[in-house]
């Protein structure tokens, strides 16, 4: 019995997901930005864009973690100290979510993001990197951890953005904060599953996780190959875009809300 693989419906869900990772793994962030986009504008509603690339990016964020560490961009001892404190505000996330209304929270944290990528911005070209013990690593991996959960989205545009306007070597603060994904969005997925079952693995959710398990590599390559005042700023844009839409997203409703940022 031969199997044919459907190439012509899964091509456009291979270049979404190898898009989307490629992106996540250089900068730290925006798989779920650029994944939600770009399913919406295929015509996916909202909840299952989201559905999708919460799905995909707890599977392809492990595969990025290990091109990073290939590239030796972690600090194993961030790390350590960053992965414990997200699980542990994830699964408090879900609770959270099980029992309040999280919308009236959204709003400051994406002017937080904004302002943080403002920083980033400005200090790109003023102050170079130099590494130093991060402070606040605990109490930071668990908030990104509990928003990751509870408002859908967050790790990356909080514990990156933070870590680099704390003045962490860029391509380090990305390639490790890749790398603790991995562990907060299996916890959170694995929350979730009884909500999501088989079903998501759909011809949508296997097309973008081959394409994002071929960006990851190339983009966690980037990652070190990138100068470090053009990943900041590259990082801080990203920021604004994803505070800018999820702001907008909040007061016009045809707009889509995006799930996972």
């Amino acid at each position: 019995m031969s199997f044919a693989i459907p190439w012509s419906e899964l091509a456009p869900f291979l270049l979404i997901g190898f898009a989307a990772q490629l992106v996540d793994s250089a900068f730290g962030m925006a798989f779920g930005l650029v994944s939600n986009a770009l399913l919406t504008f295929l015509g996916f509603p909202p909840s299952a864009a989201s559905a999708t690339s919460r799905t995909v990016e707890s599977f392809a964020s492990g595969i990025s973690g290990l091109s990073h560490a290939l590239q030796r961009n972690i600090d194993w001892p961030l790390f350590g100290r960053l992965v414990i404190p997200g699980i542990l505000g994830g699964l408090a996330g879900v609770w959270f979510l099980s029992v309040i209304d999280t919308q009236i929270t959204r709003p400051a944290m994406l002017v937080y993001m904004a302002a943080i990528g403002v920083y980033l911005i400005w200090r790109a070209p003023r102050r170079p990197q130099t590494f130093r013990r991060m402070r606040f690593v605990g109490p930071l991996g668990a908030v990104g951890g509990f928003l990751d959960a509870s408002a859908g989205g967050g790790w990356g545009p909080v514990v990156t953005g933070n870590l680099l306007a704390q003045g962490m070597t860029p391509r380090m603060a990305i390639g490790t904060v890749n790398a603790a994904e991995f562990f907060v969005a299996v916890t959170v997925l694995s929350a979730f599953i009884g909500t999501l079952g088989l079903a998501a693995f759909t011809i949508a959710t296997t097309g973008l996780l081959v394409g994002a398990i071929v960006g990851a590599p190339l983009g966690a390559w980037l990652t070190g190959r990138i100068a470090p005042r053009q990943l900041l700023m590259g990082v801080g844009a990203i920021l604004i875009a994803i505070s800018l839409y999820g702001l907008i997203s909040l007061m016009f409703e045809p707009l889509p809300s995006f799930m996972r940022l």
